[in-house]
């Protein structure tokens, strides 16, 4: 394990990223602004939480970059505005239903695109649906985890832009997990963030065999 959150410090965040559920998968957790003096390099992955203010990341996107292209892993959640402090993104907001759930018949749209992915040991279809945000238009040779209804990526998987990788999405889960509602979202992390945990030790481990 070797991760490095962000902090903004809202309440959703604290309780999510050092509240006892999770902590235990985080190395390290800073202040947005301590970006600036942090050794990226010694974390196998960066966790950008959801709604971060981008005005607080945006100082830091050159150093970002630079951790990218020296092997490192970026996960950007939802409402984050990653596409003004990453490269290459491109993002369309949509309006968000907070209330299909209400119909016994209800069906948000979610689907898992990648179902051998090694995610989806860990979570399935009931855990990835709450409400959407927005969706990618993502590069040629990106994986596609889980799309909307439309087929239009939600979450995916970028390994072609940069060197590095970006796992991106428009998902919010830390926020609703954290203000203890959408038990979706717990349910969620309770599968992603094991899994972002050994993803993130392999891949320190790719990083150093390429230096």
């Amino acid at each position: 394990m070797s991760i490095l959150a962000v902090n903004a410090g809202a309440a959703y965040q604290l309780e999510s990223l050092e509240g006892p559920r999770y902590r235990r998968y985080f190395d390290r957790v800073v202040r947005p602004e301590a970006l600036a003096d942090t050794d990226l390099d010694g974390y196998g992955a960066l966790l950008v939480p959801c709604r971060t203010a981008a005005h607080r990341i945006m100082p830091h996107s050159d150093r970002l970059r630079a951790y990218l292209d020296w092997g490192g892993t970026i996960v950007a959640m939802g409402e984050c505005h990653s596409e003004r402090w990453l490269p290459s993104i491109s993002f369309t907001p949509v309006e968000t239903n907070f209330w299909w759930w209400l119909d016994p018949n209800g069906d948000l749209g979610v689907r898992i695109a990648a179902p051998a992915h090694p995610l989806f040991r860990r979570i399935g279809p009931r855990d990835v649906a709450w409400h959407l945000h927005g969706h990618f238009a993502t590069p040629a040779g990106a994986e596609v985890l889980l799309t909307d209804r439309e087929g239009r990526a939600i979450l995916y998987v970028d390994e072609v832009t940069t060197p590095g990788r970006m796992i991106l999405t428009s998902l919010d889960p830390l926020f609703h997990h954290g203000h203890y509602f959408m038990p979706a979202t717990t349910r969620f992390l309770d599968g992603f963030l094991p899994w972002l945990a050994e993803d993130a030790a392999a891949g320190r481990r790719r990083a150093r065999r390429r230096q």
